[in-house]
């Protein structure tokens, strides 16, 4: 095992997925390559910050390696704050994110730290795989949409690879990393909304890459997390305005990035991954096997929606000036608490 230590970020929002949050939590404690601490960083929940508190400092059972440590997001609300917030108070020469509503296996810690062998590579991500809530995948649910719900989706190349962006609720980074190109940009993915956005992590990657030139980003699939999908999340409905949501933020990050980088990953996987997935749903609809004809339509639907939320995301961002700002992620002197952030504007 390396001597590089590791520091877990996990934000939590609610107190309705109080008993995922200790899955996650739990899990995290289980891993085979220990973790030095946990960082639960609460988005302005007042409430579920002194129950979080209650549970795992003020017992005096969490010390030593794995030690769990409780924040308020120091931000705006939002993903990317909550993120910045533990980034900024992380001990760790690694900082790792898992999603609230996940569970890591036994070694994802130990393949992340496999790769970091290598001082060029700056971000490791690994494979997420989902929980359905039902038991089983809905029969139209196509594996090309699986990002949908926040899991690995069919078209990612598999074993360990170099990617343009990893997905944040399975990735860690170096602290160099940040230190390099600043923390999760403010204004763009989830901020508590009604819509569920995205595209935080691929911005970040993006500028990552341009900061630290020499810089590998890779993902693992050997570093696996499953993810639960609830109920509603199953539903059509839920598809149609995630995939809608996710062009928004897409617009965000071409112009910043440019289109031809911004829009790199998603050309071949509309013009080759989602193509060959609406012929696969055609070809069992013919075989008249189950759902064929459902994934090939929920495919084609949901091409059309992140095209109509890219459209309108390309206005907005013509109209609204800076489109985001990256804040500066840094430790006070204080022993850890977050520093004040230094913003750039991007627009």
């Amino acid at each position: 095992m390396s001597g590089r230590d590791f520091s877990v970020v996990v934000c939590v929002y609610t107190e309705d997925r109080w008993d995922d949050i200790l899955a996650a939590v739990g899990s995290v404690r289980a891993q085979t390559r220990p973790a030095a601490e946990i960082l639960l960083v609460v988005d302005h929940n007042p409430a579920l910050l002194a129950r979080l508190d209650e549970e795992f400092t003020s017992s005096g059972g969490y010390g030593g390696p794995g030690t769990v440590r409780v924040l308020a997001n120091a931000g705006p609300r939002g993903l990317s704050a909550g993120r910045n917030t533990g980034i900024a108070a992380a001990r760790g020469e690694i900082v790792a994110f898992l999603d609230d509503d996940a569970v890591a296996e036994r070694d994802w810690l130990r393949h992340f730290d496999g790769n970091y062998g290598d001082p060029d590579v700056m971000a490791v991500g690994g494979r997420t795989l989902p929980s359905w809530a039902s038991g089983i995948r809905p029969v139209w649910f196509p594996e090309e949409f699986d990002w949908v719900v926040g899991c690995t989706y069919r078209g990612l190349p598999p074993g360990r690879v170099r990617v343009r962006n990893v997905l944040g609720g399975n990735a860690s980074f170096r602290r160099a990393a940040f230190d390099a190109s600043g923390g999760f940009a403010i204004g763009i993915g989830r901020d508590g909304g009604r819509r569920p956005l995205g595209g935080e992590e691929a911005e970040l990657c993006i500028r990552l890459a341009r900061a630290l030139p020499r810089a590998v980003l890779l993902t693992d699939d050997r570093a696996v997390i499953h993810h639960k999908v609830p109920a509603v999340r199953e539903r059509f409905g839920y598809f149609r305005t995630r995939t809608y949501a996710e062009g928004l933020p897409k617009a965000l990050v071409s112009r910043s990035a440019g289109v031809g980088k911004g829009l790199e990953s998603e050309r071949r996987y509309t013009t080759r991954v989602l193509p060959a997935g609406v012929l696969r749903g055609l070809r069992d609809a013919l075989r008249c096997r189950p759902g064929g004809a459902g994934r090939a339509g929920a495919i084609l639907t949901g091409v059309l929606a992140a095209a109509a939320g890219y459209a309108v995301g390309t206005v907005r961002a013509r109209r609204a000036g800076p489109a985001f700002t990256v804040p500066a992620v840094g430790r006070s002197a204080r022993g850890g608490e977050p520093a004040p952030a230094a913003r750039e504007e991007v627009g």
